[in-house]
């Protein structure tokens, strides 16, 4: 019989320690989603998927297929679909790594990179274990570190984002799908072929059309959906085959127009209607969106790349021949991104306005992870752009620890009273004086 070592014994307690507390907090922040009245019917498809990963610390439903980790929406799904693999998105909020991560990381890294090497020195984490292949798009510095430390354990490639959008850049990002094309083949066994890759497209053209109907009646006023119960959705694909999720979110739009025919809304109240950009919201870092409906908003857009937009657009292809689908993928991972690692970013200015109508946001929460930025760097030119439009914009700076809370909480509710104040103002008699 062998007698276990002091260290291997408190190895053993730590990782105890780490599940028992990542457990706790995402299963605290799955009631809190609950606890929300007027849920869609189908929205227990997606509690139950990020339940299954960040509360039962379970597996990715892929079947016998292997699955490859991504870390930005610039990776194409298409082509890892048509390597016969399944995607998963690894950005994390979970608290818990990232208080692991505090001790791996530089102090002033964002919580995000920490999250992520917090689960490499755990090895706890089955959906970042199970990885034949991880994927990082070099959209920052800190994106660049991290590849190199995850490469110490598995399969890593990087794409490197040029920093304009003009044809030589996309000439040089189609080569590189090239390249990642090959590294993907070799890491599944499976040949990409002009058939496979058109099924990708299929299947994530499904998941997209699913969602630009959800989004649709996501719209509607009085709210179909809150925000919040959206948020989750949206977080779940990134555990989800997108075949899969589309066909969830078919049940959940068909709930929608079934209420909409019912006459049965979230509220009757006039709800401040927000926008919430900046820095992805990740689950179970999901406090500021339910903090916003908790203090009487509704988040009736969001423009995070963990949210719609992470989808937002489709591929065109306007040669059907296989070099034509990968230019496709190419221009559309760059050419429309409103990212903010690109140096001219005027297109997230117009996307941010073009939102905004579409929505009749009466105010904008700009969320910055501390230590992101590329994200704050912007902050001031879209608060002026859009106080032109008579637009109140707030920027909220937050990490994944739940010590600030009631201090968010406090300049959330003070927003949302100063949006109410300008739906309703208060009639006064005015008095010209005379200097």
């Amino acid at each position: 019989m062998t007698v276990k070592s002091k260290a291997d014994t408190l190895k053993e307690r730590q990782d105890r320690r780490f599940i028992n507390k990542e457990t706790h907090t995402a299963a605290k922040y799955l009631r809190r989603l609950e606890e929300l009245s007027n849920a869609p019917d189908g929205i227990e498809q997606f509690y139950q998927v990020l339940k299954n990963i960040y509360v039962e610390m379970g597996h990715t439903e892929t079947g016998n297929q292997k699955t490859v980790g991504t870390y930005c929406v610039m990776t194409p799904p298409e082509l890892i679909y048509a390597a016969g693999a399944v995607p998963v998105k690894l950005c994390s909020g979970n608290y818990t790594a990232f208080s692991v991560g505090d001790s791996v990381a530089p102090r002033d890294a964002c919580p995000l990179v920490k999250a992520v090497a917090g689960f490499k020195q755990t090895g706890l984490m089955p959906v970042y274990e199970d990885c034949s292949m991880m994927i990082v798009p070099i959209t920052c510095d800190c994106k660049k570190k991290i590849a190199g430390m995850l490469s110490e354990n598995c399969n890593v490639t990087t794409l490197h984002i040029p920093a304009s959008r003009n044809d030589e850049d996309i000439e040089e990002f189609t080569e590189q799908l090239y390249q990642l094309m090959e590294k993907l083949e070799k890491a599944t066994g499976s040949r990409i072929t002009f058939e496979s890759l058109s099924e990708g497209f299929r299947k994530v053209g499904y998941a997209q059309y699913e969602l630009s109907e959800f989004i649709r009646l996501k719209k509607q006023i009085p709210y179909l959906i809150r925000g919040s119960h959206a948020m989750a959705i949206m977080n779940a694909a990134a555990y989800m085959p997108a075949d899969m999720w589309g066909k969830a979110l078919h049940k959940v739009n068909a709930a929608l127009r079934k209420n909409i025919a019912e006459n049965k809304t979230v509220t009757t109240k006039k709800l401040p209607r927000i926008l919430l950009t900046g820095s992805p919201i990740v689950f179970p870092n999901i406090k500021i969106p339910l903090l916003i409906e908790e203090t009487g908003g509704i988040v009736a857009a969001d423009e995070t790349c963990m949210g719609e937009r992470g989808m937002w657009d489709p591929a065109v292809i306007t040669d059907y021949s296989f070099d034509g689908m990968i230019r496709a993928l190419a221009n559309r991972a760059v050419r429309p991104c409103p990212c903010p690692t690109f140096a001219d970013n005027s297109q997230r200015i117009y996307r941010l306005k073009q939102l905004i109508e579409e929505n009749q946001i009466q105010g904008v929460i700009y969320h910055v992870l501390r230590g992101c930025l590329v994200y704050d760097f912007e902050y001031r030119r879209i608060e002026y752009e859009l106080g032109k439009l008579g637009i109140p914009v707030i920027r909220l700076e937050s990490d994944y620890n739940e010590e600030d809370i009631e201090q968010l909480r406090i300049r959330i509710e003070a927003f949302i009273e100063l949006i109410k104040l300008k739906q309703t103002p208060e009639k006064r008699t005015t008095v010209r004086r005379d200097f």
